[in-house]
């Protein structure tokens, strides 16, 4: 296993255009296209070989049939409440949100080849996040609140492979990473249009970000981090965590434990 490094994290200022994204902007029509094998799916990555899927609440990897949703391959992992999950053609990486690393793990047995610092870690902006409309009510509180103070850090959430570059969306800092993940280094960045960015996916040239708060996904133009073009779900829609492109369709997973899709064109 390759040492783990350490990594100092960026001071950015929050997105200009959080209030107001004046981008071209349209709603879609989602459709559910199975339950997940595990409980809380966060994670997703289009493969030829089928979906891979990171569960947030059993730290599994699932790779699963894109008609079916059947399991072909299921793994532990070394994630800790993960996040995110991408695919080098070798190997898969992971966001591994509470221990705050990237994992580099093999693709047929979840074995970690190696482990780095996520880049931007730190404490999310919001205290209460938007919460599924398919979630059950929440249960009377038995504890009382813990100050904001006392909140988790916690580091990355999507992540992208492409060209030999790892991509990575981070709700702390509020923005996309591209590394160089070799030396483990940050070679350009900018922010997103929310506080709570969430998967990533490739259209083109283009990084779709998802953002579970806004209920929304964001098009990047990635030479210069500018915001292109806005989907905005419904309330009643499943709410957006992990995200991938694949085949003309977007999918997205509710950590209810909901893989959907839509077209995206």
């Amino acid at each position: 296993m390759l040492p783990r490094r350490s990594f100092l994290a960026l001071a950015v200022s929050s997105p200009a255009w959080a209030a107001k994204i004046d981008v071209p902007t349209r709603s879609v029509r989602v459709a559910r296209a199975f339950k997940s094998p595990g409980p809380k799916p966060n994670g997703l990555q289009a493969t030829a070989e089928g979906l891979w899927i990171l569960d947030q609440g059993d730290n599994r990897v699932y790779l699963t049939d894109y008609k079916s949703g059947k399991t072909l391959r299921a793994f532990d992992t070394d994630s800790k409440a993960g996040s995110g999950i991408t695919f080098d053609g070798e190997a898969l990486w992971l966001a591994s949100t509470y221990s705050r690393e990237i994992i580099r793990c093999d693709a047929r047995t979840g074995k970690t080849i190696a482990k780095y610092s996520s880049p931007g870690s730190g404490v999310v902006a919001w205290s209460e996040g938007r919460h599924s409309p398919l979630a059950p009510p929440p249960k009377p509180a038995t504890a009382p609140k813990k100050a904001p103070g006392h909140r988790q850090a916690t580091g990355a959430h999507g992540l992208e492979w492409r060209g030999g570059k790892l991509w990575i969306s981070n709700p702390p800092s509020q923005t996309i990473y591209r590394m160089d993940p070799k030396a483990w280094k940050i070679e350009f960045h900018f922010p997103t249009a929310g506080d709570r960015p969430h998967g990533i996916g490739w259209e083109g040239d283009y990084l779709w970000c998802t953002d579970s708060n806004l209920n929304a996904f964001f098009k990047h133009d990635t030479a210069t981090g500018k915001i292109l073009e806005r989907i905005q779900l419904t309330d009643s829609d499943p709410l957006p965590h992990g995200m991938t492109i694949h085949d003309g369709y977007m999918w997205y997973c509710d950590d209810v434990g909901v893989v959907c899709k839509f077209k995206l064109r």
